[in-house]
């Protein structure tokens, strides 16, 4: 039993040492938002960089997911008849989950790591000191532009993920599964609500968090040269997907017991 007792504390400590550490760094963001310069061109830029240069692998990322959804739903329940139920189907779990998570991790295995790296080079590098020099704070300038840009750029990410995916899924339903398109249309119509679209774009504000958080906490802590930027990158992709993959459920929980109340 001592044998885990020594590891699993140590991983408990660690786990907790870094929530606190993000814990810090979330309020110091909070702090500092309200507080002197706004830098809205730095915002305006990592906007850019964050969702311009993402659209690329999200449209494929989309694609993929609502062609395969389509697909593997009509292949399963035409075995039951229930074929006609695939637009249904595919367009609920687009919105409400595909959507937001896919997109979330496609971003934070890019967008995540580039924020780490580019933080964890700025401090081997010392720009972060000389920011410091200068009287400017590195959390103003550096951090919170990022922060912002990911809360405004994924909800929207998310939203041409869900169109993209759902005209994925047309297009099969039409060609492999000879479901009639006008039909399918109706269906994703009917389908789609207002509690769907406010749960995949109410959860995509969380996993920008999740994402920006841990990479500039890792970004920001990188201490032993250029060897730990790669380090700091790696853990802050992994940290960011678990957060995404565990808060997905209890954000789903979350909604499905606020619609039962609304």
């Amino acid at each position: 039993m001592s044998v885990f007792a020594a590891p699993l504390g140590a991983f408990l400590f660690e786990s907790l040492n870094i929530l606190g550490g993000m814990g810090i760094l979330s309020g110091r963001i909070l702090k500092d938002l309200f507080i002197g310069r706004f830098y809205l061109r730095l915002v305006v830029e990592q906007i850019y960089v964050i969702g311009m240069k993402s659209l690329p692998l999200i449209l494929i990322t989309a694609t993929s997911i609502g062609m395969v959804m389509s697909l593997q739903f009509g292949l399963g329940l035409e075995k039951f008849g229930g074929k006609m139920y695939v637009p249904k189907l595919v367009t609920a779990t687009i919105l409400r989950e595909m959507g937001p998570v896919f997109t979330s991790l496609m971003l934070a295995a890019r967008v995540g790591a580039g924020i780490a790296s580019e933080i964890g080079s700025m401090v081997v590098t010392q720009q972060i000191d000389a920011i410091r020099a200068l009287g400017t704070s590195p959390i103003k300038k550096i951090v919170i532009p990022r922060v912002l840009a990911c809360l405004v750029t994924l909800p929207l990410l998310v939203g041409v993920t869900n169109f993209v995916a759902t005209v994925g899924g047309l297009l099969i339903g039409a060609t492999e599964l000879n479901i009639d398109a006008n039909f399918y249309y109706l269906k994703v119509l009917s389908t789609a609500g207002i509690s769907d679209y406010v749960s995949g774009i109410g959860k995509s504000l969380f996993f920008a968090i999740f994402i920006s958080i841990p990479a500039c906490y890792y970004g920001l802590n990188v201490k032993n040269g250029t060897k730990e930027v790669g380090s700091a990158t790696t853990k802050a992709v992994v940290v960011a997907s678990i957060l995404i993959l565990v808060g997905d459920f209890f954000l789903s929980k979350l909604f499905w017991v606020v619609e039962r109340w609304v």
